[in-house]
């Protein structure tokens, strides 16, 4: 496909979405329909509605509407792309752009450019101070890929060397020993002997270094799998029994495969039998939220989320702390993460936990602003006195 016929197929795929499709649904349709696209003409057009998405008020600014093709010129004239190489309608390619549409934008205000929704904004601003902006604009950028090196099998820069003899080039990344950084080669990551014999595995550099941080423990519950990322992660500590369970099993089904390919073993459990295999040493709650700290991995989710669903969000998160009380050994330890930037899904759930049982106390706190090095991220260790 030619660059003009990418951007046609993209203005399709928007226009889809305009009826509340979702970004995945509406790619997986286009494909399936125009099967003759090849793997970097996906890639491509995926970019391309992914970074509208990320910079929707921008688009929605510069291309003087919120049609698929209006999105498409503001976000093509955010990057300084050249609009008249691109729909000249040949081919495939849109049709040129009208006297209306090359009529130049007013400059964007603040708010247009910080890309967030305009009720969140204020809220925004009062958790992260004055690295708000700093962070607004990391949100809009494509999220970095980043690998955990498995460390019973190989180390980092032995890796990174077998890494890089396979087409996949990296760097060392400051938020955790175990984390590389892929600056070329992304693609090639998942037929690489290093993925499919399980020396790496993909996880954003902040989420390992949640892990890092946790207390190094005998049983641990990660009562909040999903995909089981943190449970693969702690799985690597051979002194650590780690058991996996979500409120939806199906979240987990790809768990024991990756598993497998790590050669961990990660016992998967239903609720039901939680209080007869407790307590845990460490109970880890990577607790449902907004996502705010990935939005530029999942950028519809500050589109889509509305002040009464982060209300019920916090709700939610204050519902499993208390929960998993009664799975926590005497001594042990209550670990709360988020991938979240706001403080209402983060220190606040921990004043209020406080609040609610003053014999727990905080023995650990920190965040992770979403930057080139990794998502946000906020998390807190809990014990009794």
């Amino acid at each position: 496909m030619t660059p003009g016929a990418r951007v046609a197929a993209a203005i399709e795929i928007l226009n889809t979405m305009s009826d509340g499709l979702p970004a995945e649904q509406a790619l997986t349709r286009w494909g399936r329909g125009n099967r003759f696209a090849g793997s970097k003409d996906r890639a491509a057009i995926r970019d391309h509605v992914f970074d509208v998405l990320r910079q929707r008020k921008t688009a929605i600014h510069l291309g003087g509407g919120e049609s698929g093709r209006a999105l498409m010129i503001g976000i093509l004239r955010a990057q300084e792309a050249d609009l008249d190489s691109l729909f000249n309608g040949v081919g495939h390619a849109p049709q040129p752009l009208t006297d209306a549409e090359q009529e130049p934008s007013t400059d964007a205000d603040d708010e247009t450019l910080w890309n967030l929704p305009d009720w969140l904004l204020p809220q925004f601003k009062a958790s992260l101070g004055t690295r708000a902006k700093t962070v607004a604009f990391a949100l809009q950028a494509r999220a970095p890929i980043t690998l955990r090196v498995h460390t019973g099998k190989t180390t980092p820069s032995a890796a990174a060397v077998a890494l890089a003899e396979q087409g996949v080039e990296t760097r060392a990344n400051p938020l955790a020993e175990t984390a590389l950084t892929v600056t070329d080669g992304e693609r090639k990551i998942r037929n690489s002997d290093s993925y499919l014999e399980g020396f790496v595995e993909l996880q954003d550099a902040s989420s390992q270094a949640v892990v890092t941080a946790m207390p190094r423990a005998g049983r641990i519950l990660d009562y909040c799998a999903g995909g089981g990322g943190k449970s693969l992660a702690l799985a690597v500590d051979p002194a650590a029994q780690v058991t996996a369970h979500d409120i939806d099993p199906r979240r987990m089904q790809d768990l024991p495969a990756r598993a497998a390919r790590a050669g961990c073993s990660i016992r998967q459990i239903e609720t039901d039998d939680l209080q007869n295999e407790a307590p845990f040493d460490v109970v880890l709650c990577d607790a449902p939220c907004s996502g705010s700290g990935a939005w530029r991995r999942s950028p519809e989710g500050k589109w889509t989320l509305s002040a009464s669903r982060l209300e019920e969000l916090t709700q939610l998160q204050d519902g499993i702390l208390d929960a998993a009380i009664a799975l926590t050994a005497k001594n042990g330890c209550l670990v709360y993460a988020t991938c979240s930037v706001l403080a209402c899904e983060n220190e606040d759930r921990i004043n209020a936990f406080l609040e609610r049982h003053p014999d727990w106390a905080l023995g650990f706190q920190k965040r992770f602003d979403a930057n080139d090095d990794g998502d946000g991220f906020f998390t807190a260790h809990l014990r009794r006195n």
